[in-house]
């Protein structure tokens, strides 16, 4: 297994851990009682955290690689075609 399949691995685990975090967490401005930002809708989000969840979805995106390595070298599951 060379390295740019190890790299687009961790890049696609990277973007849906990213995309399914974007939601977990949010309040919306009418949510928090805040004064509504001028110039925003009332349901934009008033903190997303987005530092916290690029950090996690890293972490998580790590995890998923070395898993997904260890798996495809181990031989447990192929991914090869058998020759007939």
């Amino acid at each position: 297994m060379n390295i740019a399949t190890v790299l687009l691995v961790f890049a696609i685990a990277w973007w849906l851990v990213f995309f399914v975090s974007l939601s977990v967490g949010v309040r919306a401005q009418t949510e928090d009682n805040e004064d509504i930002v001028k110039g925003t809708v009332p349901s934009a989000p008033s903190n997303p955290n987005l530092k916290m969840k690029v950090r996690y979805t890293t972490a998580i995106a790590a995890v998923l690689t070395v898993i997904y390595y260890f798996i495809a070298t181990s031989g447990l599951i192929s991914f090869r075609v058998p020759l007939s």
